[in-house]
């Protein structure tokens, strides 16, 4: 967002972007793929510049 020149008060003004959205982000926890979508249209970048995948050693499947 630095790089970008976004702040967080444009996330939410501008581009409509929840505040909860924005603090489930910074705490690392789920959001939706629509969600992260908007983050990197805003953002133009691609979603390895703001996510990444993360084994928890966990090989359960959930169905």
């Amino acid at each position: 967002m630095k790089e970008k020149g976004i702040t967080q008060y444009a996330l939410i003004k501008k581009y409509k972007i929840s505040p909860s959205q924005i603090t489930r982000l910074k705490r690392n926890e789920s959001v939706s793929t629509h969600t992260i979508d908007i983050f990197c249209k805003i953002l133009k970048c691609d979603i390895t510049d703001i996510m990444a995948f993360i084994d928890d050693g966990q090989n359960e499947i959930i169905p």
